[in-house]
């Protein structure tokens, strides 16, 4: 598989490159776009506040012009976090999308959105003060409604952002069962060619 990881608000940290070589290691070919100008942030606080200063908006075309030269390859759109949001708007605006990895987070659907069976998993902690169950209902049913095939898995007392070994939130076992689930949802997508 051809995909576009994004990175969290922390920006792109060791954790990002650790899982793009993960990644690799299982046979895909892997982007990781930077979009914070090189800057990496120690908490959360100081990442929003990078991100807010950049804008939503910058930070998507940013997404874009990263995505583009690759998006005729098919792509699965992957992310951490504010990088999940990120790929959510890129994948369901890409019609060529081949599925959707979330880490730790998800975006809005804008109203009228509309795609054919995109296969989308998402990984988030239970509970998430950033995704919280409500949210979370509604996103699922919302995706229903644009006609994603989505899946959710939640990962009890994991801290937010918990697959990174490097913050406070590092849950190991978390990790180690999400990695493996989602290399079967991208060894899946592979095998039935969607």
């Amino acid at each position: 598989m051809h995909i576009m990881l994004f990175h969290s608000a922390y920006g792109p940290r060791p954790a990002v490159r650790a899982a793009a070589e993960r990644l690799r290691a299982a046979g895909h070919e892997v982007w990781t776009p930077d979009l914070y100008d090189g800057e990496t942030f120690d908490t959360v606080e100081e990442g929003m506040a990078k991100k807010d200063a950049i804008g939503m908006d910058e930070l998507l075309k940013r997404a874009v012009l990263a995505a583009a030269p690759h998006s005729d390859k098919g792509l699965v759109y992957a992310g951490f976090s504010l990088g999940a949001a990120v790929a959510q708007n890129l994948a369901l605006g890409d019609a060529k999308a081949r599925g959707l990895l979330l880490l730790h987070g998800t975006s809005d659907i804008a109203d009228g959105t509309s795609v054919d069976g995109l296969p989308v998993q998402l990984h988030v902690a239970d509970p998430d003060a950033f995704e919280p169950h409500d949210w979370l209902t509604a996103w699922y049913l919302g995706m229903g409604r644009a006609g994603a095939d989505a899946e959710v898995h939640h990962y009890p007392g994991a801290g937010h952002l918990y697959t990174d070994p490097e913050l406070p939130d590092w849950d190991a076992e978390a990790a180690a069962r999400t990695w493996r689930v989602a290399l079967d949802f991208l060894q899946s997508l592979e095998s039935d060619g969607s």
